[in-house]
């Protein structure tokens, strides 16, 4: 079967060569585009500053590759990830999994509020956490504010850098041609971002999504996706062995 992928294209492609070995086909369209922030020099200064922090929070494999490119070294802190590919890009990184807490193996799902079920004890009143996280094209800090909610009530002082941002990407002709087919034609489209989903509406005005099948790895995810008007959306836990599961589950 061939899946619609539409993560940033690395991480796309990683996932389309993946798919590739467990025999299905992949289109990768991505529907968000990750650049570099213009100004890099407050991310270099929450980098140099990382003594001073109890816990880091990344909130995706992006905000690790963004902090630890210009990071001498991440030591000190514990590293909080609230899903699997943050867990394994700090792994990657070479961040001991003794320092890294995700949510439990076995949660719903894998957010900030499964995450905060496992490190909620962690900090004390006067702690700092650091917040990695991506910024829109204009560099403004972007994303959910719950867990930071959170610790400001227990008296830990959270800071936020900007790790990265998150643009809507440039289809060509092509790609527009691939996806309108890909709308009617039984690809199941995978989606991990519901910012994903509202660039879809804008790259493709007017389009009838009432043939189309989906994937979304998390609830509000699906919840944006029907609200697109796709015809079938399955949820799944974003690990990679049930998102397949999930794929040939719709058959």
């Amino acid at each position: 079967m061939r899946v619609v992928l539409t993560r940033p294209r690395q991480e796309a492609e990683r996932w389309a060569a993946r798919l590739h070995a467990r025999g299905h086909e992949a289109l990768v369209l991505p529907l968000l585009a990750i650049v570099a922030p213009q100004d890099l020099q407050p991310l270099r200064a929450a980098a140099a500053a990382l003594a001073r922090y109890a816990a880091v929070m990344f909130v995706s494999a992006n905000a690790v590759q963004g902090l630890l490119a210009v990071a001498p070294a991440f030591e000190g802190p514990r590293a909080w990830a609230p899903g699997l590919a943050t867990r394994d890009a700090l792994r990657g990184a070479g961040v001991p999994a003794e320092r890294i807490d995700t949510p439990a193996a076995d949660a719903e799902q894998f957010d900030s509020e499964s995450l905060w079920r496992e490190v909620g004890g962690q900090l004390q009143p006067g702690d700092r956490l650091l917040l990695v996280r991506g910024g829109d094209s204009e560099g403004r800090s972007q994303g959910r504010d719950w867990l930071a909610q959170q610790l400001a009530a227990r008296g830990v002082a959270v800071d936020t850098v900007v790790a990265y941002l998150r643009q809507c990407p440039s289809w060509s002709e092509e790609e527009q041609g691939c996806a309108r087919r890909a709308a009617g034609d039984g690809s199941p489209w995978l989606f991990s971002s519901s910012e994903a989903v509202g660039n879809l509406a804008t790259l493709l005005p007017g389009q009838s999504w009432a043939g189309a099948r989906a994937i979304a790895t998390h609830p509000r995810i699906a919840q944006a996706v029907r609200a697109l008007g796709f015809g079938t959306v399955r949820e799944s836990r974003p690990a990679f062995d049930e998102v397949v599961a999930s794929i040939e589950l719709l058959g």
